[in-house]
């Protein structure tokens, strides 16, 4: 039992992502309270307040930021709007937890951690992956230097959307396979390696109609390794992650979109690959969700560092920039220190 007490949350949308996982996920830790949902419509704000049992529901975004109890907000918003939001709860007095990609533009992050310094108030950016302890573990493998050294990292991720409706779909709210799926593998690779990449290169192949990317195959050179990886969101669904080592290789299932009450598993092989001699680790049940809001829920209180923090997003953010810089010049393109 935690010895705090719980930090009151407000949410700004009714969108998919927060009322079917993350919120949900969010009310059964320790440190979370979600005390308020907000949508443009009061009607939407409602519904979900009762669907999940939410004590307040405001018909406007202004209006729960009004509110003095509420002291972080979770923002799901479309990609096109974490910025302007993000900036608002902050000058509303409200720490914020936002989606991934938590801005679209390095320079974009540099703003928030400014704003950020100058309120004293905490910006996150919603990685759930940095805080299931499958991907601890794997780190800790790795640090461990019984496998050897890291050298590369393959990553796949893959679904199938084509609905014009989908806001992923759309070119001016910043949608394409790269800032929705894309930035797991970045974030994932920077994580084992412990290092920011030097240069990328990437291919990029658009949708004729929607003009967002829905193809990408990216290389990532390290200091001490490589990390490649394609993401689609015109695919058969898919996703895997694989780390080799000097001595080993990981391999890590479904990595992303983690089962929350199935147990998961960390592959691990060495030695001849016809050998067969496969050794698994499993892991309990528990959802990412939860585990990341209690995680910033207990920076809140105790001035502990978040995982996805600013300096964090930031290394995210010239990661991306650097890959559609590639995909237009065709031609390798350094990350920007």
């Amino acid at each position: 039992m935690s010895k705090h007490e719980k930090v009151k949350w407000g949410v700004l949308s009714t969108a998919d992502i927060g009322m079917k996982h993350v919120l949900p996920a969010m009310q059964q830790g320790e440190l979370c309270e979600i005390a308020a949902v907000s949508s443009r419509s009061e009607d939407k704000a409602k519904q979900a307040a009762e669907v999940l049992g939410i004590p307040k529901a405001y018909g406007s975004y202004e209006q729960m930021l009004e509110d003095p109890e509420i002291e972080a907000v979770y923002n799901p918003l479309p990609n096109h709007m974490h910025l302007e939001w993000t900036k608002r709860c902050l000058e509303a007095g409200k720490h914020v937890l936002c989606e991934k990609p938590l801005v679209v533009k390095a320079e974009q992050v540099q703003e928030l951690k400014e704003l950020s310094e100058s309120t004293g108030l905490l910006v996150g950016e919603a990685f759930m992956v940095l805080h299931h302890p499958r991907w601890k573990r794997v780190k800790e493998l790795i640090q461990a230097g019984e496998a050897g050294e890291l050298r590369a990292v393959s990553a796949f991720f893959s679904y199938f959307n084509r609905d014009s409706k989908d806001i992923r779909n759309n070119k001016e709210y910043f949608g394409g396979g790269m800032y929705d799926i894309g930035c797991y593998p970045v974030v994932i690779s920077r994580y084992l390696f412990g290092f920011e990449p030097l240069r990328v290169s990437a291919v990029l192949e658009a949708d004729p109609e929607f003009k967002v990317d829905r193809l990408a195959s990216v290389l990532m050179d390290f200091p001490t390794g490589q990390a490649m990886f394609t993401v689609s969101t015109q695919l058969t669904p898919y996703q895997v992650v694989q780390a080799f080592t000097t001595k080993k290789k990981f391999e890590i299932p479904i990595p992303f979109n983690t089962p929350p009450d199935i147990p998961t598993q960390i592959l691990s092989h060495e030695n001849d690959i016809l050998d067969g001699d496969v050794v698994e680790q499993t892991f309990d049940v528990c959802n990412h969700y939860t585990l990341q809001g209690d995680a910033f829920s207990r920076s809140i209180r105790d001035q502990v560092p978040f995982a996805g923090s600013l300096d964090n997003a930031l290394g995210n953010a010239k990661v991306l920039d650097a890959v559609f810089r590639a995909a237009k010049s065709g031609a390798w393109e350094k990350v920007q220190n």
